[in-house]
């Protein structure tokens, strides 16, 4: 009896291994659009291809196999996954990643693979946060995390679809707390700015705008356009060709982006038209190492971190305690909102007097 039990065992582990190459998808080994200046997977385990492409970190925990699929490859969302890759790699996870290249066709299609592979969660950051419930239907029964893109429709999130992420009030909070001391440290009470925008719709880049002009009005700064909010899409490049014309024929006092692409974007467009950078504040979000870089050089004022390893972190702990069955932010340091359903990864302002605590 007890052969016959040992062979039984034998028989399931080998099955169980074959099973676990049998990923889904078509990306292997993808190099990010951009450098990816944030860290990438410089610290992460090196990355062994499943059979179906993707990068695995190898792991037998009792998730099995979560595949994180990315909108995109930015210098970001780069490191966000080599968050979910420490992570996996400590909780004995088997991950495969994924790029939707910006295609929520694509991102979909990725979805249901991991669906047919028979995953029990699967993490996405979605290429538009309108499509989460079409995330969701083809998720099926596997529990799912988003991240770092917070749904346009709340009543997606569920006991089996969480977000993880940080909340996007606390960024444009702290650029605009940081302008009106700066403004009101020099006398001035009325300014006007030039705003780049992320993609206009996403919660981020209306969360971010609104918070920090609503600062700015809390402490008693009349802040006016000094045109229209450009939307450079989170691109340093497509920044810098819209910004250009606009530095030497409009009057304004600060540059507001809603991430450091963005801002660096004006940065060199500021130096290609004879521009100081630093004659005006230039304020962005996400702490990147060029950010940090210009604030310790001085061409940037202040930027706020957005800790996307810590994401990375939150989303694969939420995928555990989702199947497990338990809170959320059980094992972590996060905080959960009072839904149960969002985990929350704080911001934190990042100007000269702080800047070395964040270069990488």
């Amino acid at each position: 009896m007890k052969r016959r039990l040992l062979a039984c065992l034998l028989t399931g582990v080998l099955a169980l291994g074959m099973l676990s190459g049998c990923g889904g998808g078509e990306e292997k080994n993808a190099a990010p659009a951009e450098k990816s200046d944030a860290g990438g997977d410089e610290d992460a385990a090196p990355a062994e291809d499943s059979d179906a492409g993707g990068e695995s970190a190898e792991g037998s925990g009792d998730l099995g196999t979560v595949t994180l699929i990315l909108s995109n490859r930015d210098e970001f969302l780069s490191t966000l996954e080599t968050g979910v890759q420490n992570a996996a790699k400590d909780m004995g996870v088997n991950m495969v990643t994924q790029d939707a290249q910006n295609d929520t066709s694509k991102l979909l299609q990725f979805v249901e693979t991991a669906r047919n592979d028979g995953q029990k969660a699967i993490i996405v950051n979605p290429v538009d946060p309108a499509t989460c419930s079409q995330i969701v239907e083809a998720a099926g029964d596997m529990k799912v995390v988003l991240i770092n893109r917070y749904p346009t429709e709340e009543s997606v999130l569920s006991d089996s679809v969480v977000y993880a992420g940080s909340d996007e009030m606390e960024s444009g909070k702290y650029q605009g707390e940081y302008l009106a001391e700066q403004f009101k440290a020099a006398g001035k009470t009325e300014i006007k700015y030039i705003l780049l925008n992320g993609m206009i719709g996403q919660t981020s880049t209306t969360q971010r705008t609104e918070s920090c002009l609503q600062a700015l009005e809390d402490a008693g700064i009349t802040a006016t356009e000094a045109t229209a909010p450009l939307a450079a899409d989170w691109d340093r490049a497509t920044a810098q060709d819209m910004i250009t014309p606009l530095l030497t024929t409009i009057e304004y006092d600060c540059i507001i982006s809603n991430n450091d692409a963005m801002a660096l974007g004006a940065i060199e467009a500021m130096n290609s038209v004879g521009i100081d950078p630093a004659s005006v504040p230039i304020v962005g979000v996400d702490a990147t190492v060029d950010g940090c870089q210009a604030i310790k050089e001085g061409t940037m004022a202040m930027t706020v971190f957005q800790d996307a390893e810590g994401q990375g972190v939150a989303a694969m702990k939420s995928a555990q305690n989702l199947v497990d069955g338990k809170p959320l932010n059980e094992g972590t340091d996060f905080t959960l909102d009072e839904t149960g359903h969002v985990l929350w990864v704080p911001f934190v302002p990042v100007t000269a007097d702080n800047v070395d605590e964040y270069m990488k």
